[in-house]
């Protein structure tokens, strides 16, 4: 089979270098800060994780620990309606005083729980997105909103702007992840391409080699904001959402039981909540039934804007309220019946694997295109039309169970596009 003519290789490279250039960091500052989605998820797990685990220590079935089908039986005790959980990651003021004051949101996330369909969808703003902040803020970068105003001014903001009522929120300072990170001993992760980057004015120094390492938290830290590979925040981006998936899957090992109590002294100092106890493990009992592929992740779309020194990212308006239709409201398209286009996109080592993914899904009556590229970090499923539902995933799941445990993810800005509807991407690294 014929990978995709050089004109369409050609377009795709062109597209990665204007994304490269356009986001460029302007700042020394920026080069400081978490401004992944990752930085709060990764806190975030772990604290819930651990507080679910501490909360059942008392509680013991006759193996001795209540076994996990026991453990899936709690719900959201709240309500049955879907609730809208506001997750910050905030920086470092720089003044040795209180962490949570005059601190910029680098990382705004809305989760959305259905607790009737075990389901869970997750929002991504990006940092520099420009709106109008409420209380005559002005027009600012909506990581200016928790600075200016606190947590009440972001969920103003986010309400006023786009119509998101907030129900709970968790701020995690963005020291807490080098720190949850050393406190389990590490995170297992496959390095998808040597990383070598030294910045010393921003105290920077990434040296790690291709292959498969346990990280500490330093290292941690450059795995996930090294960018100096041709991708920008393109990779960067890919490596968070594995990272997070490698650090879920060490969360739940035995060994980290023992790391209880130093994680929640981390979580302690580092994560704000207005959940009560009883709320968060509540909350991560419900985590804990959640199916892996009921989990829909997105990002509002736009595309980057210089305006002098300050870059911002501008909102796509129609794009945007189609991405929070979909993810805070559930909205489902109408489907009209036509067959969708499959696209793959793969790393050269996965071309056999490619292949046979292609002749599977022609055999089930889609056309395929497909493209190779020399760097993918991590495999994936991007819907790139709105009528890409998670149903039609789990229904192609049944028909290629080697679809089985790849990442959701919904992008309408057709990042990950060969001409298709959706796209298969089958990376070296899995």
């Amino acid at each position: 089979m014929k990978i995709a003519d050089n004109n369409q290789q050609e377009e795709y490279k062109a597209f990665l270098k204007n994304i490269r250039e356009e986001k460029e960091e302007t700042s020394n500052i920026a080069k400081l800060l978490f401004t992944i989605v990752l930085a709060v998820l990764c806190a975030v797990i772990v604290c819930v994780t651990l507080v679910e685990n501490n909360f059942f220590m008392g509680e013991k079935s006759e193996e001795g620990m209540l076994s996990h089908k026991q453990r899936k039986n709690f719900e959201v005790p709240f309500s049955p309606r879907r609730q809208n959980i506001l997750l910050l990651g905030v920086d470092s003021n720089g003044t040795g005083s209180d962490i949570w004051e005059g601190t910029r949101s680098d990382t705004i996330i809305i989760v959305n729980i259905d607790p009737k369909t075990h389901s869970v969808n997750a929002i991504s703003i990006p940092r520099d997105s420009k709106v109008y902040l409420p209380d005559n803020k002005g027009i600012q970068k909506i990581n200016s909103a928790h600075a200016l105003g606190g947590v009440d001014l972001v969920k103003k903001t986010l309400r006023e702007t786009f119509g998101i009522k907030i129900d709970r929120y968790i701020i995690v300072h963005d020291e807490a992840v080098e720190k949850i990170v050393d406190a389990l001993g590490g995170i297992p992760i496959y390095v998808e391409k040597p990383m070598k980057y030294h910045d010393y004015a921003g105290k920077l120094h990434i040296n790690l080699e291709k292959g498969n390492t346990v990280l500490n938290g330093k290292q941690a830290v450059g795995y996930l904001r090294y960018r100096k590979d041709g991708l920008g925040d393109i990779g960067r981006t890919q490596r968070q959402q594995w990272f997070m998936r490698s650090l879920f899957e060490k969360l739940h090992s035995p060994q980290s039981i023992a790391k209880i109590p130093e994680v929640l002294n981390i979580c302690n100092t580092y994560v704000k909540t207005d959940m009560s106890f009883y709320e968060l493990s509540q909350y991560a009992a419900f985590a804990r039934s959640v199916d892996e592929n009921k989990i829909e992740i997105a990002t509002l779309p736009g595309a980057p804007n210089q305006r002098g020194y300050i870059s911002y990212w501008i909102l796509d308006p129609k794009k945007t309220q189609e991405v929070i239709n979909r993810m805070i409201y559930r909205d489902k398209p109408a489907l009209d019946g036509t067959k969708f286009k499959a696209g793959i996109m793969y790393s050269p080592k996965k071309e056999e694997e490619a292949q046979a993914m292609k002749e599977k899904l022609i055999e089930l009556g889609f056309e395929v295109n497909m493209l190779k590229i020399t760097h993918l970090s991590h495999s994936r499923f991007v819907a790139n039309k709105n009528a890409v539902t998670v149903d039609f995933y789990n229904w192609l799941q049944k028909k290629m169970p080697e679809l089985n445990n790849m990442q959701f993810i919904y992008d309408p800005t057709e990042m990950f596009s060969v001409g298709s509807d959706f796209t298969l991407v089958l990376a070296e690294g899995g």
